[in-house]
C-alpha cells in the first residue's frame, strides 16, 4: 500500500487516551531504559540483551552447584540464579562464588529467595543480584478473600515496607541489584482480594515494593511480570511499561521468561510466543528460558530469541507508522471477523499444510498432517491434531481427499478441476481483482486471496468491503515480519473491513532448532492480540517428517496462544535446588500417561515454592512436599498429601477419574 494513503502517524502511537507501551509498532526500537549494575555485567538498553538461567542442583552441594554454573556460563549465560530458600543456602552462595571465582570465572550471582526475609538480607551481602517475589516476600498466601477497607490496605503496606526495607537498605549500602520478580500464581491474598487474577494485580504488587525503593534512592532495580500463560505473561509486561511511565517512574530494565514452560518445542514454542512477541516491539534486557532440561540448555535457546533482532533495524524495509492502534494490548480481544465457510467469525483458527512443492499421489502422504486412510472399514480417520485445509498449489491431489480436509488450488489450475465446489482457489490480489471485474469463477463459498502489503490497495479494500466469501491469506518477506503483518490488519480495521485472515509464514535456511521460536513469535505475536484466524507454515525442505512437524508447529503455536486447545498441555517447572524429585524423569512419565487428554492442564511442581500458585493455570497439579512426598492437587486445592512417589501418578490419574475427565487411551494408533 503506497504511503500516501495512510494517515500521518503521531510521534507516539496510541490506544485511546493512553500512551502505547512500545515507541512504535512498526519500527524495531529497543524501550529505552536506566542502567542497572550487576557485577561487571551492567543490565539495560546501552548493553546487550543479557542472557541467564538457573542452577538445578541443591545449593548445599558446593562442588556440584559450581560445576553446573561453569557448564551454563560456557553455554552463553551471563548471569547464574541460584535458590537460597533458607539462611544456609544463602550462607553457602559465598562458598559457591568463592569457588567459581577461584576458578577463574566472575559471572555475577543473583540469589532467588521467595518466603524468607532474613536469608534475602544475608545473600545480598554476599552476591550481586537477589530476586523476591512480591508475592510471598512479606506475605503467607491461604487462597482467601479478604474485603480490605482503605485503611486496612494501607496498615498491610506499611507491614510490608517494614519488613522490605532492611533489604532495601542493605542491597544500597552493597551496591546489590534487586530484581522484584512478579510471579502471576504467587500474587498475594491482598492483591488478589483487590485487583484480581489479573495482569493489573501483577504489576500492582511489583509497584508496591518499587516505590517502597524509591523512597529511599535505591533504584538498581530490574523488573520481571511472569506467568505460564503467555497471554497474561504478555499483558502484564506491556501494561507495566505503560504504569511505569503514566507514573513518572524509571523507566526501569526487564527480565522477560515465561514461567513453568514444559519441555522440549512446547516448551520452546510457549517461551518463544511470550518473551518473542515482547522483543518483537523493543521490551527486554534479559532473558530467561525456563525449560523442564538442563539449566546448559536453556541459554543457546535464549540466546537465538535475542540474535533475531541484534540487526533488525538495518535488515527491515520501512512500514508506514501506526498513529491509532484499535486493539486493546492489555487484555485479550479477538478481532471480530465474519465467518466464511468456518474460517473466521467464532470458529477456532485453521490450519492450512503446504504442499504446493509435493504432489500428493498416495493415502500416506497425508499422514504428517493428520489423516489416515483404513483400507478396512474403507474409511479415513483424523487424530487431533489433522490439518483443516492442504494447499496443493499447481498439482492437484490425484484421489479425492476425506471430508474433514479441504483441498486449496491455485487460481489458474482451480478454474480447470472437474470439481469446483469441494475444491477451493489460491488467488493472487490481482488475479481476484481481475476476475470481480471481467465476471470470471470464483468459489461461492470461499476463496483465499494472498495479499502483502503492497497488496493493499484502494481497489482491494473496496472489494473486500462486500464480499463475503474472501479469506485474506497473509505473507510478507519484510524480516520485521510480526510488524508488518500486524500493521496490515491494523489497516483493515481502521478501514472497517472484517474479512478474516491467515498468517503464512515462509522460512528458507533457518535452522532447524530456531524454526520453532521463529514461527511462534512471528504468528504467536499476532495470534496472542486476536489478530488470526489461521496460519500456515513453509519451508524450503518439504520431507514427511518436514510436513509432520510443522503441523505439530502450527497446532503448537495456536495452543500456546490459548486461541485452539488440540491436546494436553503440561505446566512443568524448570527445576531447581529446592526440587525433591527428578522432574525431567516424572514430566516424561505423566506425559506418557495422560497426553492423549486433549484441553486438560497439568502443573507438575518440584517443590511447594512453586506449588499452587505458580500453576495458577492448571486443572491438576502434581507438586514435591518432601523427599518421595507427592501433594496432588484439583486447581489450587490439595486433595491428597503426602503421596508416595512411586504412586503419585496413579493417584493423579485416579484423581482425574474420579472428576469424568479420564478416558482411556486407544491400545493401538495409526501412523
Amino acid at each position: 500500500m503506497s504511503d500516501s494513503s495512510i494517515a500521518l502517524p503521531s510521534p507516539t502511537a496510541t490506544v485511546g487516551t493512553s500512551v502505547l507501551y512500545t515507541p512504535s509498532l512498526t519500527e524495531y526500537v529497543r524501550r529505552k531504559t536506566s542502567t542497572v549494575v550487576i557485577g561487571d555485567v551492567p543490565m539495560g538498553s546501552d548493553y546487550p540483551i543479557r542472557v541467564q538461567s538457573m542452577t538445578t542442583v541443591d545449593t548445599m552441594d558446593t562442588a556440584g552447584s559450581i560445576e553446573q554454573s561453569i557448564r551454563m556460563i560456557e553455554a552463553g549465560c551471563e548471569y547464574i540464579r541460584i535458590t537460597a530458600p533458607s539462611v544456609k543456602e544463602a550462607q553457602n552462595l559465598e562458598n559457591i562464588r568463592n569457588g567459581l571465582r577461584a576458578r577463574g570465572y566472575t559471572t555475577p550471582l543473583v540469589a532467588d529467595i521467595h518466603f524468607t526475609p532474613n536469608a534475602a538480607e544475608l545473600a545480598a551481602r554476599i552476591v550481586e543480584k537477589v530476586r523476591i517475589n512480591p508475592g510471598n516476600y512479606a506475605d503467607r498466601k491461604r487462597f482467601e478473600f479478604i474485603d480490605y477497607t482503605d485503611a486496612a490496605y494501607a496498615a498491610e503496606l506499611e507491614r510490608i515496607r517494614a519488613k522490605f526495607l532492611p533489604l532495601v537498605r542493605i542491597c544500597k549500602e552493597y551496591g546489590t541489584a534487586m530484581r522484584i520478580g512478579t510471579n502471576h500464581g504467587s500474587l498475594s491474598d491482598r492483591i488478589l482480594s483487590r485487583y484480581g487474577d489479573t495482569p493489573m494485580g501483577m504489576v500492582e504488587s511489583a509497584l508496591e515494593f518499587l516505590r517502597i525503593c524509591e523512597a529511599e534512592n535505591y533504584f538498581n532495580i530490574v523488573l520481571s511480570m511472569k506467568s505460564s500463560n503467555p497471554q497474561v505473561m504478555v499483558q502484564a509486561y506491556r501494561l507495566l511499561v505503560q504504569r511505569l511511565d503514566q507514573e513518572g517512574l524509571k523507566p526501569y530494565p526487564l527480565h522477560l521468561g515465561v514461567t513453568e514452560a514444559g519441555e522440549a518445542e512446547d516448551g520452546r514454542i510457549k517461551s518463544a510466543l511470550g518473551i518473542g512477541t515482547l522483543l518483537e516491539d523493543g521490551i527486554g534486557d534479559t532473558v530467561r528460558v525456563s525449560l523442564t532440561e538442563e539449566p546448559e540448555r536453556e541459554a543457546p535457546v535464549a540466546q537465538a530469541l535475542i540474535d533475531r533482532y541484534t540487526n533488525r533495524r538495518s535488515e527491515s524495509q520501512p512500514i508506514p507508522a501506526v498513529d491509532q492502534y484499535p486493539i486493546n494490548p492489555y487484555q485479550y480481544t479477538r478481532r471480530a471477523t465474519q465467518e466464511v465457510a468456518n474460517l473466521g467469525g467464532s470458529n477456532v483458527p485453521r490450519v492450512i499444510a503446504d504442499y504446493s512443492q509435493t504432489p500428493i499421489t498416495s493415502h500416506n502422504d497425508l499422514h504428517p498432517i493428520g489423516h489416515f486412510y483404513l483400507p478396512v472399514p474403507d474409511k479415513w480417520r483424523m487424530n487431533d491434531l489433522g490439518a483443516d485445509y492442504v494447499y496443493t498449489g499447481l498439482t492437484p491431489a490425484s484421489f479425492m481427499l476425506p471430508n474433514g480436509l479441504k483441498e486449496v488450488l491455485d487460481y489458474i489450475v482451480w478454474q480447470n478441476v472437474d470439481d469446483l465446489a469441494n475444491t477451493l482457489p489460491m488467488l493472487l490480489a490481482n488475479e481476484y481483482l481481475t476476475a470481480k471485474t471481467s465476471g470470471e469463477p470464483l468459489h461461492d463459498r470461499l476463496n483465499f486471496v494472498r495479499c502483502t502489503w503492497d497488496d493493499l490497495s484502494d481497489d482491494l479494500l473496496d472489494q473486500l468491503r462486500t464480499d463475503q466469501t474472501v479469506a485474506l491469506v497473509l505473507s510478507t518477506d519484510n524480516a520485521h515480519a510480526m510488524a508488518e503483518l500486524r500493521r496490515l490488519v491494523v489497516e483493515l480495521m481502521n478501514q472497517g473491513i472484517n474479512t478474516p485472515v491467515v498468517i503464512w509464514r515462509s522460512y528458507a535456511n533457518v535452522p532447524e532448532a530456531d524454526l520453532p521460536l521463529f514461527a511462534a513469535t512471528d504468528a504467536g505475536g499476532l495470534l496472542i492480540d486476536g489478530l488470526g484466524d489461521g496460519i500456515m507454515l513453509s519451508t524450503a525442505t518439504t520431507t514427511d517428517a518436514d510436513k509432520k512437524r510443522l503441523n505439530e508447529l502450527a497446532f503448537g503455536i495456536l495452543q500456546a496462544a490459548r486461541t485452539r486447545i488440540t491436546k494436553t498441555e503440561y505446566i512443568s517447572c524448570p527445576s531447581c535446588g529446592r526440587t525433591l524429585f527428578d522432574l525431567q524423569e516424572t514430566t516424561a512419565t505423566i506425559r506418557q500417561r495422560t497426553d492423549h487428554l486433549k484441553g486438560v492442564k497439568i502443573g507438575i511442581m518440584g517443590c511447594i515454592v512453586n506449588g499452587p500458585g505458580e500453576m495458577a493455570d492448571a486443572d491438576y497439579g502434581y507438586v514435591g512436599i518432601g523427599r518421595d512426598k507427592i501433594a496432588l492437587y484439583r486447581g489450587q486445592e490439595v486433595i491428597k498429601k503426602s503421596v508416595p512417589a512411586d504412586r503419585a501418578v496413579d493417584e493423579l490419574i485416579e484423581l482425574i477419574r474420579e472428576d469424568d475427565r479420564w478416558i482411556e487411551p486407544e491400545l493401538t494408533t495409526v501412523g
